[in-house]
């Protein structure tokens, strides 16, 4: 039956039951009723059917929307849609079934309208079957004529069936990662499930629906559930939902003390205005003043180049697809490094493009003729806008996150639009979210004078990097670095970890004296840098560097290194995209030998596990790898890796070392395993070492373990009958050691390698060490702080080897000092209660006090 609707924009007309043979009847049959009522020029109706041979106007659900050629408008006289109702359904485009078939003439714009209510419509099920089985015009008619707003203002929100009442009680409100957690639960379940927040309803499937709740705390809200298990699927998203309550409380304390602490004075330059103060770790010491600049990707533009709507849409699933796994592989790493409340930025971010909405809204875009990167980039934007128009900042930054997932996605649907950098052609404090290894060494001294990530920790590559380039910063210092606006003033201390805000004449001029009195120290440091590092009465300290490559040890001699006490291998790993060869790594330690010219070489043993993963040596996913298969114990069950590194090794022994020369700490080549835990691993070592040394035909060098666990301290003197020397990992033993994660934000500041029980580690090392004559040398962080030098030097420490800028400044201090002196100061840290009371011990003269 056929029979028109009141007069409409545009019109609609209307026929139920309908029953065509195929595809191309159907379409000829609405075109028909548009012809028939004066909408449409009867060609128009082959220009529906071109279009279908271009493109699929299938929307989903059983909804298709035939139209015809852009080209073609011309032959539309006034706009109107026409509907078959097809209960049987009929066959459409790969195996899509229609049900309802709403053809379209449109004279301008009309057509995005209709759009908006049928992709709505189609993610309304119980209504859109509904509407295939009805005998009512009117009800078709009004599921295609009013508007949300119109549909709000006759139908009051209605709960469902099963509903239980709660309020917000998260200190932040409903914010991306919990509300991450409500989809990924909600989607576990068959039943239909909705959050109310006034009049107000949010799918609780959709992400970004229910972001746009804008829910605060203290907001009340309606959970309701209706369908199949509609009881146990109200129950499980309301244990997700309340379950999260305490972590988002504690979450919120933390913030605020971490908040309290940064408000306190600190050691170093303080401020005497009020300037904000954003805090976060200090990554690489000194102190910058410039404004800062928020590095964001530079503006690309989209072009707009329609194509076929099958393959537009398969290379936007494509990049969909490509994108979740990246995201996937993103979370993964991050939660292996930082934890599981991290990772949730990026499972939150896959949410965030698995949005109906999101998606819908860009097939809209592709079905009206564009193109597929510019119908994505525009429905992003378009969500995005609707996010920050809420006025909620904790929103405003989930926009932020949905323009960066998108850029992503538009990166993988053409690569030619992956946003580059910009950056100012003035001095800045650069502000990112992390910056990767070769984006930190590919930054310019003299244009980036200090850097600030929210993200990272200070031993990240990247954060080495910086103390590398000599370029102050500060690493962890939270999301809202990225809020702040380009050309802002800004001071910020990389050895405290603080970037101050809009600071006063007073404090820039401060500031800039503080500065450049460091500017003086460091000057008169490295005039005197090639002395040794031998104190007033006569104790000398070995002074060393951490070095990668061959390529960086001029540098390091340069600044007064006496050696490498630390070459770390695994970078010839991570750098590449399969593992070297032995004939590589022989070039490579060759070189490195060559470089020292004689000087002490200590070559760590493949140390990858951790946070160090390298993708082509295939080691399995653990669920907490620092505990896990990492350094002695995977290369003990790897000969694999192990085996051709140590024959490298001790073929640049047998062309190098000459005959009679030193052992102990002046050795020109010693090796060392990482990760050793007890004795059985030292003999295993050995007997590997010793068995690869007799093949080569090589002399025998010194062979070291790392120590960085507190089983190998505690038992150091047992460890010692089967060692050459023993070098200290300050960074991993402080971790291993108050069982925080060096690399977590969150809890960073607490993994400080001056607490006491880390001190008292090292003091056990160094007694066990000494009861069979070994030395021992420390290449953490903490030998290359000037204070943390002097306690190493007092706890009993043979050798400190450190970033190479960090020389000057340590041999200076330790020249300074008096070693008994510095054997008070060790005895006086270890008996204090925290780290802050030895903190508190730095700069009050003691250790230059004796004689």
């Amino acid at each position: 039956m056929l029979a028109p609707t009141p007069r409409l924009a545009p019109r609609l007309l209307i026929r139920l039951a309908a029953a065509p043979p195929d595809k191309e009847a159907a379409i000829r049959e609405a075109a028909g009723l548009l012809a028939a009522a004066g909408c449409i020029d009867p060609a128009y109706g082959d220009s529906m059917l071109r279009r279908e041979a271009v493109a699929n106007t299938c929307l989903g659900h059983g909804v298709v929307i035939p139209h015809g050629m852009v080209e073609d408008r011309h032959l539309v006289r006034e706009s109107g849609l026409a509907v078959l109702q097809v209960p049987g359904g009929i066959a459409w485009h790969d195996g899509q079934v229609a049900h309802l078939v709403v053809a379209i003439a449109a004279q301008s714009d009309t057509h995005i309208t209709v759009l908006r209510r049928l992709t709505r419509l189609i993610q309304d099920e119980d209504r859109l079957a509904r509407l295939t089985r009805t005998d009512r015009q009117d009800d078709i008619a009004a599921a295609l004529s009013e508007d949300a707003a119109e549909a709000g203002a006759t139908a009051p929100a209605r709960d469902l069936r099963q509903r239980f009442d709660w309020t917000v009680d998260y200190p932040t409100g409903l914010h991306a990662r919990p509300a991450a957690a409500w989809v990924e639960a909600a989607r576990g379940c068959p039943a239909r499930i909705q959050v109310r927040h006034g009049d107000r309803v949010a799918d609780a499937k959709t992400l970004i629906a229910l972001l746009q709740l804008g829910l605060r705390c203290g907001d009340a809200v309606t959970i309701s559930a209706e369908g199949d298990d509609e009881a146990g699927a109200l129950a499980k998203i309301c244990a997700v939902v309340t379950g999260l309550s305490s972590a988002e409380k504690a979450a919120a304390e933390r913030a605020a003390e971490a908040a309290a602490r940064a408000a306190g004075p600190v050691a170093g330059w303080n401020p005497t205005g009020s300037p904000r103060i954003m805090p976060g770790l200090g990554a690489s010491p000194g102190l910058a003043i410039a404004p800062v600049h928020v590095l964001a990707a530079a503006d690309v533009a989209v072009p707009d180049e329609p194509e076929p709507l099958t393959t537009g849409a398969d290379r936007l699933h494509g990049a969909l697809a490509a994108t979740a796994d990246q995201l996937r592989a993103l979370a993964d790493d991050t939660e292996r490094r930082l934890g599981k409340a991290d990772a949730g930025i990026f499972r939150a971010q896959g949410e965030l493009i698995a949005d109906t909405d999101l998606i819908t809204l860009a097939c809209q875009l592709m079905v009206e003729g564009h193109g597929v990167a510019f119908a994505w980039d525009a429905a992003v934007e378009r969500m995005a806008a609707q996010l920050s128009a809420l006025g909620n900042p904790v929103l405003a930054a989930r926009a932020a996150d949905l323009r960066d997932v998108g850029r992503r996605v538009l990166a993988q649907i053409d690569p030619a639009l992956r946003a580059g950098h910009a950056l100012p052609d003035t001095s800045c404090i650069l502000i990112a979210p992390d910056l990767a290894p070769s984006d930190t060494a590919g930054l310019d001294p003299a244009r980036v004078i200090g850097l600030a990530t929210a993200q990272g920790g200070p031993t990240s590559h990247t954060a080495i990097l910086a103390r590398t380039l000599g370029i102050p910063a500060m690493v962890a210092g939270g999301p809202g670095l990225l809020a702040l606006a380009s050309g802002t003033p800004a001071i910020l201390d990389g050895t405290t970890g603080r970037l101050y805000l809009d600071p006063g004449e007073a404090d820039l001029a401060a500031a800039a004296a503080f500065r450049d009195g460091q500017k003086r120290e460091a000057e008169a440091q490295a005039r005197e840098r090639a002395l040794p590092a031998r104190t007033r009465d006569g104790r000398s300290v070995a002074a060393a560097a951490n070095v990668n490559t061959p390529d960086q040890v001029p540098f390091a001699l340069d600044q007064g290194a006496e050696g490498v006490g630390l070459m770390r291998t695994e970078f010839l790993f991570l750098e590449r995209g399969e593992t070297p060869s032995e004939d590589e790594q022989a070039e490579t330690y060759a070189a490195m030998m060559r470089a020292l010219g004689g000087r002490p070489l200590i070559v760590r043993a493949l140390d990858i596990g951790g946070d160090k993963q390298v993708a082509h040596l295939n080691l399995p996913r653990e669920e907490n790898p620092f505990l896990g298969v990492r350094g002695a114990r995977l290369l003990l069950r790897r000969p694999d890796l192990i085996e051709p590194q140590l024959r490298a090794l001790y073929r640049t022994a047998r062309d190098l070392v000459p005959a009679g020369a030193p052992t102990g700490k002046d050795a020109p080549l010693s090796i060392m395993m990482p990760m050793i835990t007890s004795v059985p691993e030292v003999l295993a070592w050995r007997e590997t070492c010793e068995r690869i040394r007799a093949e080569i035909g090589a002399p025998p060098v010194p062979l070291g373990i790392m120590i960085e666990v507190p089983a190998a301290a505690i038992q150091a003197d047992a460890l010692a009958r089967h060692c050459d020397f023993f070098s200290v990992g300050t960074n991993d033993l402080t971790q291993y050691t108050l069982a925080i994660d060096r690399q977590n934000p969150e809890l960073a500041p607490e993994a400080d390698s001056l607490h006491p029980a880390v001190l008292r580690l090292i003091r056990l090392t160094c007694e066990g060490a000494a009861r069979h004559g070994r030395f021992v040398g420390v290449c953490g962080g903490l030998a290359g702080d000037p204070f943390g030098a002097c306690l190493l030097a007092g706890l009993g420490v043979d050798e400190l080897s450190m970033t190479p800028r960090d020389l000057p400044g340590v041999k200076a201090r330790l020249r300074a000092s008096s070693f008994i002196a510095l054997r008070d100061l060790a005895a006086r840290a270890c008996a204090q209660a925290d780290a802050a009371g030895v903190r508190a011990l730095d700069g009050d003269g003691t250790e230059r006090s004796a004689a």
